[in-house]
């Protein structure tokens, strides 16, 4: 890799800008926005795919269509601490966990779990979580309302674009 191929410019900027707002934004209409052509947008894009810029795409669901509209955040504490990589695989495994994160504090990872009820959740924790080899401990704290909830990253705008 070529140290150019690491460097992400205000063009790059502006194309994962509109890739985060409509993952199925033509090509066409990104080149517009931008200034290239589409052929030179799809370059681009496949570039930072290699680099891992953009680790995918996704389709935003709506969870309580889907019957899970319990979210919950569940503090997990190890016996090993957070040395222990075979907790958190496992925590990672579990169907209902859609985040699981390795924390500083008193806790070791910090689990965000979706389910269909109080009691899936209840039956998540007794039956699998508190089941895990090296699991000492849990903490949950139940959502109530969800004020925002989003995986777009802020993209620092292109000085093209700050100007206007």
């Amino acid at each position: 890799m070529s140290p150019s191929d690491r460097i992400i410019d205000e063009i790059d900027l502006a194309i994962l800008n509109k890739l985060q707002e409509n993952a199925r934004e033509t090509q066409a209409e990104i080149a517009r926005v931008v200034g290239l052509a589409p052929s030179a947008v799809l370059e681009r894009i496949r570039k930072l795919e290699a680099r891992l810029v953009i680790r995918g795409y996704a389709a935003q669901l709506d969870p309580d269509a889907l019957g899970q509209g319990m979210l919950a955040f569940v503090a997990v504490r190890s016996v090993e601490g957070p040395s222990d990589d075979g907790v958190a695989q496992q925590l990672g495994a579990l169907p209902e966990a859609l985040e699981v994160h390795h924390v500083a504090g008193d806790d070791c990872y910090l689990v965000k779990v979706r389910t269909r009820s109080s009691e899936h959740l209840g039956a998540l924790l007794r039956t699998q979580i508190s089941k895990i080899p090296g699991v000492r401990s849990t903490r949950t704290t139940i959502v109530l309302e969800t004020t925002k909830e989003t995986s777009r990253l802020t993209i620092p705008r292109p000085a093209t674009e700050a100007a206007v």
